[in-house]
């Protein structure tokens, strides 16, 4: 509480505050009640009293979540204590998982790329730990790391008029006193703008926009990489790619897949859209946005704005700008006959 007083300049003690702010200590029927807020905020062990109100870190080996025999998991760390204990070590601690890759830049000078930008890996655990449903006591928050992505999970569905639909705009908060509280930390800035910066962020180094899930009582974010191939495989017939759902890797062959990879079948139309980007004719934003239309859509798959828009969540300007790009370096072919715009993936050699 002192620390807290401190950084506010708060100038009574500590148990002023409490009594006379926010409702964190009443006096009922001659008894002090202290509210949940006090208790996960100041409290000195939060734990005894929620115990499951606390963070945990899952690091899983590939692409997919498996258990029983072929459990893969490599690391799984719990971190508990105060809200902004919990959020300060899981931050440091996810710094500590993250991929670099450094290379020599134009300008002569070493330049290193992070796998995700920092303020993303940060915001997204703040909001799951400012916005969990705390009256949900059965489980607590996970943020599970894979090759491929990184994927928070927080009991609660979204709050009030909130939906995975509006998230980026539209701003309710479930707890109001913890997401002040952070503020005075500067975890949170501006109610509202946290989705939204992240999706700048990663659209400004060539990555998709986080995704957001509800399944049963807990809400998903999903973060992906350029490496993000998921579950399902694609296996070559022909000149075509069929997509299968069936893992990446097989128990049976010692995880070396005899199949074609999804990478392997569209890898000519990667290096186009590379290319163009070290050419400077694609932004690494429009790029991005092309790999994913490339990685969703099979190469005999019809699809125009519409598909786009309806599978990636696209708006209409985006998905116009990243099909006039993929015409641009002709990788799609036009279709006739299935109504006006409407294209599919060119087969490159």
């Amino acid at each position: 509480m002192k620390n807290y007083i401190d950084q506010i300049g708060y100038s009574k003690t500590p148990m002023e505050y409490l009594k006379e702010n926010k409702g964190f200590v009443k006096e009922k029927s001659g008894k002090m009640q202290i509210s949940s807020a006090a208790i996960l905020l100041f409290g000195k062990n939060p734990q005894l009293y929620f115990p499951r109100a606390r963070v945990r870190f899952i690091r899983y080996e590939g692409t997919e979540e498996h258990v029983g025999t072929q459990m893969n998991v490599i690391k799984d760390v719990i971190f508990e204590g105060t809200i902004l204990k919990m959020i300060t070590d899981a931050v440091a601690y996810l710094d500590t998982q993250i991929k670099e890759k450094t290379y020599l830049g134009k300008n002569g000078r070493f330049v290193t790329e992070e796998e995700y930008p920092k303020y993303v890996r940060q915001e997204i655990i703040v909001n799951a730990v400012t916005h969990r449903d705390y009256s949900i006591r059965g489980t607590d928050i996970q943020i599970k790391m894979f090759d491929s992505r990184i994927v928070v999970e927080s009991p609660g569905k979204l709050p009030g008029l909130v939906k995975t639909s509006n998230i980026r705009h539209t701003h309710f908060s479930r707890n109001p006193k913890i997401a002040e509280f952070l503020k005075a930390y500067s975890f949170v800035k501006e109610y509202g703008e946290g989705v939204d910066r992240m999706w700048k962020e990663l659209e400004a180094v060539g990555l998709q926009g986080p995704e957001y899930r509800e399944n049963a009582f807990m809400l998903q974010a999903i973060v992906r990489n350029n490496a993000a191939l998921d579950k399902k495989a694609l296996v070559g017939e022909k000149n075509h790619c069929l997509l299968v759902e069936k893992p990446l890797f097989e128990e049976e062959n010692h995880g070396l897949s005899t199949e074609k990879s999804k990478f392997e079948c569209k890898k000519p139309l990667f290096q186009a859209i590379d290319d163009a980007v070290y050419s400077k004719e694609l932004t690494p934003i429009v790029a991005g946005n092309v790999k994913r239309i490339v990685e969703t859509f099979e190469l005999n798959q019809i699809f125009g704005r519409k598909e786009i828009k309806q599978e990636l969540r696209y708006g209409d300007y985006k998905a116009g700008k990243a099909i006039m790009a993929m015409q641009l370096l002709n990788i799609v072919v036009p279709v006739q006959g299935k109504g006006k715009g409407k294209f599919v993936l060119k087969e490159m050699q």
